[in-house]
């Protein structure tokens, strides 16, 4: 059984947005702001060690921790990066991480049980068979991703590398994220 009071949840939520057209964490998805869509998500599945990386939009997220991205025009890396250091440097206790995108619109509290109910210490969903978010990462690997990230990547590549169990989530979620404005 995984212990949750010692899992962590990364919203990345610092991009500017430009195909959207801005920022989307404060952007209000059927009468919501995004990034308090994604908290409430990861709340609902019983996680309450909730950080939000923002960057391009910065402002209060009631029931998270934020951490401010100030490299996040670098790419979703960056985001990755600042939440990692900021775990590894200021919360000893935790020893694994759910990573989840502020635009997963597709995501539910469901899924999110199904993944962090996984053993292991390296986790990528997948809907379908095609890989997406949220994924797990186990402190171990921490320092080696901050160091191997870059750009727009994030931590595909290492968790391909690594041979990530693939968690099917498809049953409880989409893989739908935001990229347009809605119209």
């Amino acid at each position: 059984m995984v212990d949750l009071a010692n899992t962590a949840c990364l919203v990345l939520a610092a991009g500017s947005g430009q195909r959207f057209g801005g920022p989307k964490a404060p952007f209000v998805f059927e009468g919501e702001r995004l990034v308090d869509r994604g908290v409430r998500i990861l709340r609902e599945a019983g996680l309450t060690n909730v950080y939000v990386v923002l960057g391009a939009w910065v402002g209060d997220v009631p029931q998270a921790t934020v951490i401010e991205n100030p490299d996040f025009s670098l790419g979703m890396s960056s985001s990755l990066r600042a939440g990692l250091v900021f775990l590894l440097t200021q919360e000893p206790q935790l020893d694994r991480v759910v990573i989840t995108l502020v635009d997963h619109i597709g995501l539910s509290a469901a899924a999110i049980t199904e993944i962090t109910d996984a053993q292991g210490d390296l986790i990528q969903a997948t809907y379908e068979g095609e890989i997406g978010h949220p994924v797990v990462i186990g402190r171990e690997h921490w320092s080696a991703l901050i160091n191997e990230i870059a750009g727009d990547m994030g931590a595909k590549n290492y968790l391909t590398r690594n041979n990530a169990t693939r968690i099917e989530l498809g049953k409880f979620a989409t893989n739908t994220d935001l990229d347009h404005r809605p119209t």
